[in-house]
């Protein structure tokens, strides 16, 4: 049977992670199945929620995460992570669309929303 996963992380405002979390709900992921980082950067790959939520999905469930940016904040890092939950045959879906690498046009939104996420990174002032 397979099951959805959530991962939801913020830099620094706990409102945001609260939102985050129910969009999570909304999109059928069980609370005990939604995993957390706060307080953590998106470009710090060593993220302690992140690690427990992709060791808990599957070869069938689905890794859940409200935005891309809040997964990975680099395009090889996003890459990274979708080409492994790929690999294990594990879906990814962003805010409810399920990114599907072998449809190259979700690919080439996959790398355009990395790409947007890498940049605001750099952007001075830009909020985490």
């Amino acid at each position: 049977m397979s099951e959805r996963v959530g991962y939801a992380r913020c830099s620094l405002d706990k409102q945001d992670l609260t939102a985050q979390r129910e969009i999570l709900l909304s999109l059928d992921v069980p609370e005990d199945r939604i995993y957390l980082d706060h307080g953590l950067t998106g470009t710090n790959r060593d993220r302690p929620g992140l690690a427990q939520a992709l060791a808990a999905v599957r070869a069938g469930d689905t890794l859940v995460v409200p935005k891309l940016d809040r997964l990975a904040r680099s395009v090889p890092d996003a890459r990274d992570i979708g080409d492994s939950l790929t690999a294990r045959g594990v879906k990814l879906s962003l805010g409810g669309t399920v990114y599907d690498p072998a449809d190259p046009m979700g690919k080439m939104f996959f790398n355009i929303l990395a790409t947007f996420a890498e940049f605001e990174v750099d952007l001075p002032h830009a909020h985490p």
